[in-house]
C-alpha cells in the first residue's frame, strides 16, 4: 500500500523523490505515525510535498489510496448516540411535486430542534417510512433518505432536496486547488481592474530607461540605475465558502482563487460554510482542530483591506437570523451578526454568487444576504466581476 501512494503521487505530478519515500519508511519503522491514519497523514504529507500547491492533489491520491480507512469524527452541541440500525438504508424516498408540496414543515427553528430532543429521549427502536421518528425513507423532519421541507440530516452521505436545516454528521472538505491553470484568462484580467501599483523593497530591478539617461548624462560612461519592482498594493480578504452547494461551483471557485493567487501579491484567504461564524479556517483538513477566531482576524487585518466572499448563499435563513441556526455547530450568535462586523471593518465589500443571477428569487437567504450587502452581490460571471472589481477600486 505504501509503494501505490508513492506511484500514485507521480502519477498525479506531485514531486516526490525516492529519498523522501524512504525517509517516511524509515519514520514508520520507528514508530513515529504509531497506529493513527491521522498521524500517519500528517507524517507523509509534511515529507512528501514541498510545495502547498500540492496539498490538494496530495489528498485526493491519499482519500484514493487509503479509502475507508478515516473514522468519522464531529462535535455537536445536541449530543446522543444514535444506533446505526435506526439509519441503515434499506428503501429510499421518492416523492411526486404535488406529494412534496402536501408535506408541511414543522413550523420553526425553535419548534424544530426542540421536538428533535423529545424524539431523542423518548425514541426505542428503528423506523422507516413514518412521519414521526428519527428514520429512514420518511417524511419525517429526522434521519436519512426521505423528505421534509424543514429538517434535521441525520446518516446521509450527501444532500438529496438540499431542505436540511441542520447536518447531524460532520463532513470534510478539501481544500481549492491554487495551481489549477485557467480555462480562460478573462477572470485574470476582470481581476486586474483591482490594481494600485507601488514600488516596494529593495532596488533590485534593473531600470532600463533611467540607465540609458544617466549613461547619456555621464558622458557615455556607464552609470546602472536600479529600482524597486513593481507590485500591486491592493490588499485582499478572500472568504471561501466550500462544501455543501457549493461542491456544484468547484470549478469556478478554484479558477478565481488560482487567478487571485497570481495577481494579489497581499491575499489573505480563510474558508467558511454558508455563512461565517464565530471561526474561519485555513485547512479544509483541519478545520475542526485549526479554526482562526473571526475575531481576531478583524483585529489582524486592517480596513484598507478589500473583502470578497464567494458563495453562493444557499442556506436555512435560520443561519443568517438565529442563534444555533448553523447546519453544523451550535452558534451563540447568528450570522448576521458577524457579517456586520465584517463589513463594518471592511466597508469596501462584494459578494460574488456562482448561482446565476436569474435563479437568486427562489433562495430567501440569498435576499438576505443582499439585503446585508446593501446590493452588493454579483453574479460570478465576468461581466459580474468586472463589476465588483470597480466597485471595490472606488
Amino acid at each position: 500500500m505504501f509503494p501505490t501512494l508513492f506511484f500514485e503521487l507521480r502519477k498525479a505530478r506531485v514531486p516526490v523523490s525516492l529519498r523522501e519515500y524512504l525517509a517516511l519508511m524509515e519514520a514508520m519503522a520507528r514508530g513515529v505515525a504509531a497506529w493513527d491514519v491521522d498521524d500517519f497523514y500528517y507524517l507523509a504529507r509534511s515529507l512528501l510535498v514541498k510545495d502547498e500547491r500540492n496539498l490538494d492533489k496530495f489528498d485526493r491520491v491519499f482519500a484514493q489510496v487509503f479509502k475507508g480507512l478515516e473514522p468519522p469524527q464531529g462535535e455537536e452541541d445536541l449530543t446522543a448516540d444514535i444506533p446505526e440500525e435506526w439509519l441503515r438504508r434499506l428503501a429510499e424516498l421518492h416523492l411526486t411535486e404535488e406529494e412534496k408540496r402536501q408535506i408541511e414543515a414543522m413550523g420553526g427553528f425553535e419548534a424544530l430542534m426542540e421536538t428533535l430532543r423529545q424524539r431523542l429521549a423518548e425514541q426505542t427502536g428503528r423506523h422507516q417510512g413514518g412521519s414521526k421518528w428519527i428514520g429512514t425513507a420518511g417524511t419525517s423532519p429526522y434521519g436519512a433518505y426521505g423528505y421534509n421541507p424543514e429538517g434535521v440530516r441525520i446518516g446521509q452521505d450527501r444532500s438529496r432536496h438540499r431542505r436540511a436545516v441542520k447536518v447531524w454528521d460532520r463532513r470534510d472538505f478539501r481544500n481549492l486547488d491554487d495551481s489549477l491553470e485557467l480555462g480562460t484568462r478573462n477572470i485574470k484580467l476582470a481581476l486586474r481592474r483591482l490594481r494600485r501599483f507601488a514600488r516596494q523593497g529593495a532596488a533590485e530591478t534593473l531600470d532600463v530607461p533611467g540607465t540609458i539617461g544617466a549613461t547619456a548624462r555621464n558622458g557615455g560612461w556607464l552609470d546602472v540605475q536600479w529600482e524597486r519592482e513593481r507590485h500591486n498594493a491592493v490588499k485582499v480578504l478572500l472568504f471561501l465558502d466550500v462544501g455543501g452547494s457549493m461542491d456544484d461551483h468547484v470549478r469556478i471557485s478554484e479558477e478565481l482563487f488560482s487567478a487571485a493567487r497570481s495577481e494579489f501579491k497581499h491575499l489573505e484567504y480563510y474558508y467558511f460554510h454558508n455563512c461565517p461564524y464565530e471561526a474561519l479556517w485555513r485547512d479544509n483538513r483541519r478545520r475542526w482542530m485549526e479554526t482562526t477566531p473571526t475575531e481576531e482576524v478583524l483585529h489582524t487585518y486592517p480596513a484598507d483591506y478589500r473583502l470578497i466572499f464567494v458563495g453562493d448563499a444557499a442556506m436555512s435563513p435560520y443561519e443568517i437570523t438565529h442563534p444555533g441556526g448553523s447546519v453544523e455547530h451550535w452558534n451563540a450568535e447568528p450570522g448576521e451578526v458577524w457579517l456586520r462586523r465584517l463589513l463594518d471593518t471592511y466597508p469596501k465589500a462584494v459578494w460574488l454568487n456562482p448561482t446565476p443571477e436569474r435563479f437568486w428569487g427562489y433562495t430567501p437567504s440569498i435576499g438576505l444576504i443582499r439585503r446585508i450587502f446593501e446590493g452588493r452581490m454579483m453574479p460570478l460571471t465576468l461581466a459580474g466581476l468586472d463589476d465588483a472589481m470597480r466597485l471595490l477600486s472606488r
